[in-house]
Parts: C-alpha cells; structure tokens; sequence
C-alpha cells in the first residue's frame, strides 16, 4: 500500500532524514515514535506527499501503486486530493466556515458537486455523531468536536490513507481516548489506514505497528 525506501532528507548540511525504508499495509495502522528532533513529522509530510525527499538515485516511494516521486506537480496535488487525507494537532478548521462547509471542502476541490458533497458530509457527521453540530463554526464546538470535524473532512473523498500528525495532542485525556478509539473503529469498518506520528503511548500501544525514530532512523526493525 505505501513502500518507501532510502528517503533522505536534507535541509541546508543537515541531514534530517537518513536513509528511511518502510511498507505500510492496506488497513493497518502504524504509529511513528520517537523523540522531538528525531525526524517523524518530516517523514510523514513526505510519505503524505507534503514535502519531498531529497534526491537520490536509489530513494523510491509509492501509493496505491502510483509511483509518487515521478508525478508533476498537478498530478501530485491531483493524487492527493483523491488519495489522501490528513488530520493535525490543530485541527486547521476554517474559522468563517461551519463543520459541514469545512468538510465539504476538499471534494469541491475535486470537482464534486455540492449536493453530492454536502450529502456525504452529513453521512460523515452523522456517523461520528455530530448530526446536531452540522451548522456550527468551530468556536462553537469542543476541541474534541472540531478535531471529529477535521477527521471527517479527511475521510470525504474515501482516501487509501490518513496521516495524522498528534491528533490527539491538543485534547483532554477523555477526548484523546474518544479520538483513537474512532480511529479504530473506521479502521474495522471501513479498512481505513492511518499512519499517525503521536507522542501518546497508549495510542502507540494500541496500533497495529509501532514505528520507533531516533536521529532520523527507524531504530526498531519493520515487519
């Protein structure tokens, strides 16, 4: 489902990345840890087609079986739209725009028809029980509201995987639990995958694989 292999990645003499190899299954969910500094974020902004690595002439890295490092720049953001969705520490709301117009968001940039959009939001929010907050703008919801917003809005366009960068670092401990377990409820019922960078070590002991980073290495051997 994702395969990379010797990503590299520099910024100026400094090497953040070392030469990361990994293979992410379809379904799976893998927690990426590790100390502050240790390169986490920086490969799942390349592994979600944010960022790239820098060149080498043996670094591969594929999605879905799209090999990524040869896509344009408008067929990479094409690929990511359609393929990808992510969700943040801060959930990146729009504060003008109410939970089912932010949800809707990414598949009006893919040319989905705003009914056909705004009906699968309301599905979407439904399904995580936010019927009744449909209409509200995120100051009008808990953080653990919004950060269920911002999941929904990265499953709209059914996508093959979701990063998620410490979604649940802004919560309190009862919405952080609420969060993972959903994660893997979506996971059951849809055979979502996710691959999360988080500093929660219950939620990296409950991932399928947990993926430890230390100075810019995967340090624990992948299975």
């Amino acid at each position: 489902m994702i395969k990379a292999k010797n990503i590299h990645k520099f910024y100026g003499d400094l090497e953040v990345l070392k030469g990361v190899d990994l293979s992410i299954k379809k379904g799976e969910i893998v927690a990426i840890v590790g100390p502050s500094g240790a390169g986490k974020t920086t490969l799942l902004q390349i592994l979600g087609t944010l960022d790239s690595p820098s060149k080498g002439k043996d670094s591969k890295l594929s999605i879905s079986n799209k090999n990524i490092l040869e896509l344009k720049d408008n067929e990479l953001s094409k690929f990511r739209n359609h393929h990808i969705g992510f969700i943040f520490q801060f959930h990146q709301l729009l504060p003008e725009f109410t939970a089912l117009e932010n949800v809707c968001i990414p598949a009006y940039i893919g040319n989905t028809s705003k009914k056909d959009a705004e009906n699968k939001a309301k599905e979407l929010l439904d399904f995580l029980g936010l019927s009744s907050r449909t209409h509200h703008k995120p100051n009008e919801l808990s953080g653990g509201e919004q950060q269920r917003v911002a999941v929904a809005r990265a499953l709209i366009n059914n996508p093959d995987v979701i990063f998620a960068d410490e979604p649940s670092g802004n919560l309190d401990t009862a919405s952080a639990k609420n969060l993972h377990e959903l994660f893997f409820t979506l996971r059951d019922k849809f055979n979502q995958t996710f691959v999360i960078v988080t500093h929660n070590q219950e939620l990296a002991e409950m991932a399928d694989r947990k993926l430890e980073m230390t100075d810019g290495r995967i340090s624990n051997k992948p299975l």
